[in-house]
C-alpha cells in the first residue's frame, strides 16, 4: 500500500507532508481546488510523462516522493530484488523519488538507486490501479476494452505465448513470401555459384599453391644456368685442388699457425679463419647436393606453365589475383553453402511455417478460452452492477467473434455490448447515446474489475461523475467495501461517495496578496461533518444540512 507521500513546488502545492491510510480515504474540496493534484503526482512518481509545467510558478523544480509499504506484494518484492534495489533480508518500505526542473529535465530514484521511468512504470503497475474520470472515453475504443478483459481474466501469460507465437509465425511467414517472389531469382544465383565453384574444384586449389609455382616454374625455366653454377662453384671452392678457395685458405692457416707463438695477437684472425674454411666446406656440400638435385626436365616445365597458366584465366576471370584464387574459392564454397541451406529451401520453410502455425493457433486458443470464461463472469457482475446503479433490465454483455486474422493479441474480435433499459437491444458500447448511462455503466465495469485486480492500492480520479442521488450512496457502498481488502484513494464530489470513506482529506486553496496554493486537510470527525454539509448545502450551510451530514456519516 501506499504509506507517506511528500510534494514539494507540485502544481500550485508549495509543500504537502500527507500519510496515506489503508482503507478508503475520499479526497473532497471545492471546485477548482485542485482535487486531482494528489492523483497526478502520484502518476508521475509511478513512470507518467512530466513536462515542465509541473513546477510550481516561480520555483526551479518540483519534487515527489512516495513510501510504499510492499508487505502485501510479494511481486512487487520481488521484482525489486531482480533489480538489486533491494536485499532480500530487508523491510518492506520501498521509496520512489522524482524530480523535474523547470526546464523538462527528470530524475527518478527507486531506493536512492537512479532509475528510467520504464523501471518506475514497471513497478508502479505493481503497485497501484487508477482508474481516471475519463476512463469511459477510452473504454469506447476496442482495444481497451480487449485490454479490460485480458486484465480482468489475468491473462498476461497467455497474451505472452499468443506474442512469442505470432512473432515466429510472422517472421517465417515474410520470410516465405519474400522467397517465393524471389525464387527464380535465387535459383538463377544458385546455378551461377554451383558453375563458378565447379571450375575451381576442377582446378583442385591447394592454399599457397601459386607461389610454389611461380617458384617452381623460375627453377626449371634456367635449370641449365643453375646447374653450370652450382658445378664452377663447388669446383672454385673446393674441387680444384691446390687451387680452390678452401686449399689457399689452409696455406695461409699453416703460416699464421707457425707464427702465432711469435705475438698473441694472430689468435683473432686465425680463428675467423678457421671459421671460414669451416663454412665454406659447408658452402660447397650444400651446392654439390643441389647441383646433384636440379633435371633438365621440359615436361614438368610445360606442366607448371599450364597451370599457371590456368591460374592466371580464372584469376582474370573472378577479378581477383591468382595468390588470392585459393580464398576466392572458399568464399564461393560458403555462399553456396549458405544460400543452399535449409534458410532458402521453400518446402523446409513451409513445413517449419506450419508447425509455427500449430502453435499460434494452440496458444490463440488457449487465450480465447480464458477470454470466453472470463467475459461471462464480468459481463454477470458489470449486468448486476448496472440494476444498482439505476438501470434496472439493463444488461452487459461481451461478444467475442473469432477473426480470420491472425494477430499478435490472438483471433478474437470483442466488443462490449449494452442494453441499457428493458426491451431495448444490445448495441455496441460507442453507440450509446446518453453520457449520464455511459458514465454509469463505465463506473460498473470499473467496480467489478476492480474486484478481482489484485493490487494493494486502487484510485478512482471522479469516476462518479454523472451519477447522484441514491446511486451515488450505492457507489460509495461499493467503494467502501473494497476498501475493506486494499487502500482505495477516491477523488469525488458527491457527498454520498465521501461519507462512506474510512478516512476523508479536504483540499482547500491559500490566498495571499502574492500567490495561491494547495494544502490538504485531515479531517476529523466534527471537520468531516462540515464537509459533508457544505459538499449538500452549497454556501448557506443550514443545522439542518448537518444533521443531515451528521447522519449520513453514521449511516
Amino acid at each position: 500500500m501506499l504509506s507517506h507521500i511528500y510534494l514539494k513546488d507540485f502544481a500550485i502545492i508549495e509543500k504537502l507532508d500527507l500519510e496515506l491510510k489503508t482503507g478508503m480515504t475520499a479526497l473532497t474540496g471545492e471546485t477548482g481546488a485542485g482535487k486531482s493534484i494528489l492523483i497526478d503526482a502520484i502518476g508521475l512518481v509511478l513512470g507518467d510523462r512530466a513536462d515542465s509545467g509541473v513546477v510550481r510558478h516561480g520555483a526551479e523544480k518540483t519534487e515527489i516522493t512516495l513510501s510504499v509499504d510492499t508487505d502485501d506484494t510479494p511481486s512487487a518484492k520481488k521484482w525489486l530484488i531482480a533489480q538489486d534495489l533491494i536485499q532480500d533480508d530487508a523491510d518492506d518500505e520501498c521509496i520512489l523519488r522524482r524530480v523535474i526542473s523547470a526546464s523538462g529535465k527528470s530524475r527518478a530514484w527507486i531506493n536512492g538507486s537512479p532509475c528510467n521511468l520504464k523501471m518506475m512504470r514497471e513497478l508502479g503497475e505493481q503497485l497501484v490501479d487508477i482508474h481516471g474520470q475519463h476512463e469511459h472515453q477510452s473504454l469506447m475504443k476496442k482495444i481497451m476494452q480487449r485490454s479490460m478483459l485480458d486484465d480482468f481474466a489475468g491473462n498476461q501469460q497467455l497474451i505472452k505465448k499468443v506474442v512469442e507465437a505470432y512473432e515466429s509465425w510472422k517472421t517465417l511467414s515474410n520470410k516465405l513470401s519474400l522467397l517465393s517472389n524471389q525464387n527464380s531469382d535465387h535459383q538463377a544465383k544458385l546455378d551461377l555459384l554451383r558453375f563458378q565453384t565447379q571450375e575451381l574444384d576442377d582446378l583442385q586449389l591447394s592454399e599457397n599453391e601459386s607461389k610454389s609455382l611461380d617458384e617452381e616454374h623460375a627453377r626449371l625455366s634456367n635449370s641449365g644456368q643453375l646447374i653450370e653454377t652450382s658445378s664452377h662453384s663447388v669446383v672454385k671452392l673446393y674441387d680444384a685442388d691446390e687451387q680452390s678457395i678452401y686449399s689457399n685458405i689452409s696455406d695461409v692457416l699453416q703460416g699464421i699457425e707457425a707464427a702465432k707463438s711469435l705475438d698473441s695477437a694472430l689468435r683473432e684472425p686465425l680463428e675467423l679463419l678457421q671459421n671460414a674454411q669451416i663454412q665454406i666446406q659447408e658452402a660447397a656440400d650444400l651446392l654439390r647436393r643441389y647441383h646433384e638435385s636440379v633435371e633438365l626436365d621440359p615436361e614438368r616445365l610445360d606442366w607448371v606453365n599450364q597451370r599457371l597458366s590456368n591460374f592466371h584465366d580464372l584469376a582474370r576471370k573472378h577479378q581477383t589475383t591468382p595468390d588470392q584464387l585459393f580464398e576466392k574459392w572458399q568464399s564461393l564454397h560458403e555462399q553456396l553453402a549458405s544460400l543452399s541451406g535449409d534458410d532458402y529451401d521453400l518446402d523446409a520453410l513451409q513445413e517449419s511455417l506450419n508447425q509455427c502455425e500449430k502453435e499460434y493457433i494452440k496458444a490463440a486458443e488457449a487465450l480465447s478460452k480464458s477470454r470466453y470464461k472470463s467475459a461471462k463472469l464480468l459481463s454477470s457482475g458489470v449486468s448486476k452492477e448496472m440494476q444498482q446503479l439505476g438501470m434496472e433490465g439493463g444488461k452487459f454483455i461481451i461478444e467475442i467473434n473469432s477473426n480470420e486474422n491472425y494477430s499478435n493479441y490472438g483471433i478474437d474480435d470483442i466488443e462490449f455490448m449494452v442494453s441499457a433499459n428493458p426491451g431495448q437491444p444490445l448495441k455496441a458500447l460507442n453507440k450509446v447515446a446518453s453520457g449520464g448511462e455511459l458514465s454509469r455503466i463505465s463506473l460498473a465495469i470499473q467496480m467489478i474489475a476492480a474486484q478481482k485486480i489484485t493490487l494493494p492500492a486502487l484510485i478512482f480520479d471522479e469516476v462518479d461523475s454523472g451519477i447522484g442521488g441514491g446511486i451515488a450512496e450505492v457507489v460509495g457502498k461499493q467503494l467502501r467495501k473494497l476498501g475493506a481488502s486494499r487502500q482505495v484513494l477516491c477523488v469525488t464530489h458527491l457527498p454520498q461517495v465521501a461519507s462512506c470513506a474510512h478516512n476523508h482529506h479536504k483540499v482547500t486553496k491559500i490566498k495571499n496578496n502574492k500567490s495561491t496554493s494547495t494544502g490538504m486537510l485531515v479531517l476529523d470527525k466534527e471537520q468531516r461533518v462540515e464537509e459533508i454539509a457544505r459538499m449538500m448545502g452549497g454556501i448557506d450551510i443550514t443545522q439542518t444540512t448537518l444533521n443531515l451530514a451528521e447522519e449520513m456519516l453514521a449511516n
